[in-house]
Parts: structure tokens; C-alpha cells; sequence
């Protein structure tokens, strides 16, 4: 039952954070491929932060609001470019950060990574508080799911929508687009900082390692294989991969092909990606058609 209740804590925080690449990819037609920067930023920030002598909440606030700043950082001179380009400036971005957290040994210890990350206090740490940060975990991806589903439903919504269809409509309504898609950025990463902060906590320990190319395509997947543009989607989509993941510890592998399984398991990921795109591009969960049919 412990496995178990480790399982959905997993799932519900990339249900999270594939929820907030989804904001950007899904409704604002951002492809954003170094989201994994911002879940990195958050988890590192509260980690240093909490391990510092610095309260938990406290921790978090800082951690989440870092992820933000970095968005609108990010957004601002990315947002001048389209398509591939903007792609290949996000993927820059988070390669970037992921090198900080590789060779700034002073401040991340570098690939030792942190240990002992602290959890709050009232939760309590070992196996006997995995079902109240299961509880902790379901409010946080349920607030997350509320809280998209209020923005994509608002006027405000329906113009990234514009934008995603068609950014010259949107400009010619008279939207300021490069506000509009910053403030994806911005809430986006943000989601993904509370995912980041949440992993931290719940691992105790993270390092370099956890925010590579191979996570990006990961909740990239969660999101195009639940379907990009609804809001049960990606949850759909982090709980399958998460689950499909943990169904490969257990077949049985000769001990000399180990080694293989990662690599092996990235691979996998990546030619699923292509065959949704290309077969089934509106994933598990197909997005209703009834906002392309009112604005027509």
C-alpha cells in the first residue's frame, strides 16, 4: 500500500506540472521545450532556501515567485521569435539552467545534488507520512486543475485561444499578443516552480540529473498523449506514463542489460511522442471544437 500511495504522489505532481506546460502548449500553442528549467528553479530555490534555516512556507513563496521571474524573463526576448525558433531558445534556456545547477558546486554541490531536503514539520517524514502527503499533494493538483480551468474559461482564456489559431486575428482585434502569451509564460511557470517544490520535498534529495533533456520529454508525452488544449488531459497523460514507467521495473531484465533500461525507456518516450503527433496528434482526450465553431 506504501508503493501505492508513492505511485499517486508521483503521478499528481507531474499531473501538475504537465497541467502548467499545457497552459502554454495546449491553449497558447507555445512549444515551450525547456519548461523543465522552471521545475528545476522551484525545487532548487525552496530546497537551498528550507535547508538554510528558512520556514517552509516561506521557502515555497520564494521558490514559486523565482519560477515566475525566470518566465517573464524568459518570455520577454523569446517571444520576439516563432515557431521552431522559440523552441530552440526555451531548449537554450533550460540547458542553461541545468549547467548552473551542474557547476555552481558552491551554492547546488554540483552533481553531488542535496540531501536531507526537509519535509514541513506537521507532515512529518518516513512511510507513515506518505497518506497526508498524498492529501497534500491531491489539494495542490486540484487547485491547479481549478485554478486552469478558471483562467482558460475567462475571456482571457478564449484569447489565447485567438492567439493559438491565429496570433495576426488576435492582433487585428486589437490584443496585445505579447502580453498576453507573457502571462502564460509567467502562470505556467509558476506551476511548474509549485511542482518543482513539491518533488523536492517529497524526494528529500535532487541533483542535476532530475532536470535533463530526458524529463522535458516526459511531460511533453503526459501532455500530447492525454491531449493538449483540455484540462483532464494531461492529468490522464502523467498518470499513464507514470504508471507505464513503473510497469517496466518490474519485468524481469538479465542484470548485464540494466544498464540499458534508461536510455532504452528515453527512446521509448520520444518514438511514442512522434507516432501521437503523427497518428493521433489530439491525444487520449480529443479538445472540443465548439470554441473554433462559435468564432467561425
Amino acid at each position: 500500500m506504501d508503493y501505492f500511495y508513492h505511485i499517486l504522489i508521483i503521478c499528481l505532481i507531474y499531473s501538475i506540472f504537465a497541467q502548467s506546460l499545457n497552459l502554454e502548449l495546449g491553449f497558447t500553442g507555445l512549444y515551450n521545450f525547456g519548461h523543465i528549467a522552471f521545475f528545476g528553479i522551484g525545487a532548487y530555490t525552496s530546497a537551498l532556501l528550507s535547508l538554510n534555516g528558512v520556514p517552509i512556507p516561506l521557502a515555497v513563496v520564494g521558490a514559486i515567485t523565482l519560477a515566475g521571474i525566470a518566465g517573464a524573463l524568459l518570455a520577454i526576448p523569446t517571444l520576439r521569435l516563432s515557431g521552431d525558433y522559440f523552441g530552440i531558445a526555451t531548449l537554450v534556456f533550460a540547458e542553461m539552467i541545468h549547467l548552473i545547477f551542474l557547476n555552481e558546486r558552491d551554492i547546488t554541490r554540483g552533481p553531488m545534488g542535496l540531501p536531507n531536503i526537509p519535509r514541513p514539520d506537521w507532515i512529518g517524514s518516513g512511510i507513515s507520512s506518505l497518506p497526508l502527503f498524498l492529501a497534500v499533494t491531491f489539494f495542490a493538483a486540484t487547485i491547479t486543475f481549478i485554478l486552469l480551468r478558471r483562467i482558460t474559461n475567462s475571456p482571457y482564456g478564449r484569447s489565447l485561444k485567438v492567439i493559438r489559431e491565429d496570433e495576426f486575428v488576435a492582433q487585428a482585434l486589437g490584443k496585445n499578443t505579447s502580453l498576453i502569451k507573457t502571462k502564460a509564460i509567467v502562470v505556467g511557470s509558476v506551476l511548474a516552480g509549485l511542482a518543482g517544490v513539491i518533488w523536492a520535498h517529497y524526494i528529500t534529495y535532487i541533483s542535476p540529473a532530475d532536470f535533463t533533456l530526458q524529463e522535458t520529454i516526459l511531460v511533453l508525452l503526459c501532455v500530447v498523449l492525454g491531449g493538449k488544449g483540455t484540462h483532464p488531459g494531461p492529468v490522464v497523460g502523467a498518470f499513464v506514463i507514470i504508471f507505464f514507467a513503473e510497469f517496466i521495473r518490474f519485468i524481469p531484465i538479465p542484470s548485464e542489460y540494466v544498464r540499458f533500461v534508461a536510455p532504452l525507456q528515453g527512446m521509448v518516450y520520444g518514438f511514442i511522442l512522434v507516432i501521437m503527433m503523427l497518428k493521433r496528434p489530439q491525444g487520449l482526450i480529443s479538445e472540443s471544437r465548439k470554441f473554433a465553431t462559435t468564432n467561425a
